[in-house]
C-alpha cells in the first residue's frame, strides 16, 4: 500500500508544512521518499529499529553515528490496518518537536487511508465496467458476469431495466456523478458506468417498473438540479439478461429518433416509432416518397403540430399561432396533394409513419 507515488506525495506535502525535512521508509527501512535526493534507496538504521520495536525513536545529535543513514530526528511507525508497512522520520532535534512528530504521523496514515479507498473506488468501478460490457456484449459469457458480480458482492435479479445517460458537458467528473447515480437510486439496485466518452449505462436491478422509472425520474431531477446539460433515456422492463444487449439498442435508437429537445425518454412511448425505423431503407423511402411527393418543410411541420395536438385543430392552431380557418385550410391542401386525410385516424397514420420515414432519410 505505501508506494514510491503515495510517499513521495505525503514528504512534499507535509515538509513544506512543517518546514522540516521528511524522509519515508519502506518496511525494509530503505528511504523511498525524501527532499534530499542524495539519500533514496539507502537504508535507515533507525527505521529499521522501529520496523523491529513498533515504537517511535528519538536520535540526537551525539547518537547520530549510532544509526547509519540517520540524522538527528523523530523516527515513529506508519501504521495502516493494525500493521506497521514503514516509517516516517522527521529530521531536526526531537526536544524541540511537540506534537509535531505525532500530528505528522496520523496525516501520514489518514493520506494512505484515503490513497487506499480511491485505488479501491477505482478497482470497484472498473470491475463494473466490465460487468457492463459483458452484458452488452451480443454473446455475453454469464460465468465471467456472475465471477465480477461476486467480487462485488453484488446481485443482479429481475426485473431488469437499462437506462442511458448522454452527456453534453465535458467538465463533469465521471466519479462523482456515478456516485450521485448509485446513492440516489440505491447501491443494490443498480450498476452504473461510462460505456464511452459521453454516455453512461445505468443497470437497474430487482425493481417493478413503477419504483424503476420513479428512481430514474430522481436521478432526472438531482442531476437538473447540477445544471448539467444532459439527456437521459430508459428501455422498456425485462427479465432476462440476454435482454440486457437490446435493451441497450432501444435506448441508443431511442436518443437518435426522439425530438433533441427533449431530455428524459422512454422507448415504450416511441416504440412504434423505432420499429419504423427499422424497416428495410429502399422500401421505406419509396413508401414515404408516394405519400409526400415535394412535401415542403411549412407542410410537414403543420403535420407535426397537429399529430402532436392528438388530431386536435384548435390545439394545434394555437400551437401554431395560426387562426382555425387558416389550418384548416392547410389540412385540405394536404389531403388534397396526397389523398390522403390527416383528420382521419387511418390516412394520419399513414402520414405520421411517411414523415418519420422522411426525418430518418435526411
Amino acid at each position: 500500500m505505501l508506494t514510491k507515488e503515495i510517499a513521495t506525495a505525503i514528504v512534499r506535502e507535509t515538509s513544506l508544512r512543517i518546514d522540516r525535512n521528511v524522509n519515508i521508509m519502506d518496511i525494509n527501512g530503505v528511504i523511498i521518499a525524501t527532499m534530499e535526493p542524495s539519500r533514496m534507496d539507502t537504508i535507515h538504521e533507525g527505521a529499521v529499529e522501529v520496523l523491529r520495536s513498533g515504537r517511535t525513536l528519538k536520535i540526537f545529535q551525539n547518537e547520530s553515528e549510532r544509526w547509519d543513514g540517520s540524522q538527528p530526528g523523530l523516527n515513529l511507525p506508519i501504521i495502516f490496518r493494525e500493521k506497521i508497512i514503514g516509517v516516517i522520520g522527521i529530521t531536526g532535534n526531537p526536544e524541540m518537536m511537540g506534537d509535531i512528530g505525532e500530528l505528522v504521523k496520523m496525516t501520514t496514515e489518514l493520506m494512505i487511508s484515503q490513497a487506499f479507498l480511491a485505488t479501491q473506488l477505482e478497482w470497484e468501478q472498473r470491475m463494473k465496467e466490465i460487468i457492463i460490457e459483458q452484458l452488452l456484449d451480443n454473446n455475453p459469457q454469464f460465468h465471467e458476469i456472475e465471477r465480477g458480480l461476486s467480487r462485488l458482492d453484488f446481485q443482479l435479479n429481475a426485473p431488469f431495466m437499462t437506462a442511458i445517460i448522454q452527456v453534453s458537458d465535458k467538465e463533469i467528473q465521471k466519479q462523482p456523478l456515478i456516485q450521485k447515480i448509485e446513492d440516489s437510486i440505491g447501491e443494490k439496485h443498480v450498476i452504473a458506468g461510462f460505456i464511452n466518452l459521453n454516455q453512461l449505462l445505468i443497470a437497474l436491478s430487482d425493481l417493478n417498473e413503477e419504483d424503476a422509472i420513479s428512481k430514474l425520474e430522481s436521478v432526472y431531477t438531482l442531476l437538473k438540479r447540477q445544471n448539467w446539460k444532459f439527456r437521459m433515456v430508459y428501455s422498456l422492463p425485462f427479465h432476462e439478461l440476454e435482454q440486457f444487449h437490446q435493451s441497450y439498442l432501444d435506448c441508443d435508437l431511442a436518443l437518435r429518433i426522439s425530438d433533441p429537445k427533449r431530455d428524459f425518454v422512454s422507448f415504450g412511448q416511441l416504440e412504434v416509432k423505432a420499429l419504423v425505423h427499422q424497416l428495410d431503407l429502399d422500401m421505406a423511402r419509396r413508401f414515404s416518397h408516394r405519400v409526400l411527393k415535394h412535401f415542403d418543410a411549412s407542410k410537414a411541420e403543420t403535420l407535426e403540430f397537429f399529430f402532436k395536438s392528438d388530431l386536435n385543430i384548435q390545439k394545434a392552431a394555437d400551437t401554431l399561432y395560426l387562426h382555425r380557418n387558416t389550418l384548416i385550410y392547410r389540412l385540405n391542401k394536404i389531403t388534397e396533394e396526397t389523398g390522403y386525410n390527416p383528420r382521419k385516424f387511418d390516412d394520419a397514420l399513414i402520414l405520421q409513419i411517411a414523415l418519420w420515414i422522411k426525418g430518418t432519410a435526411k
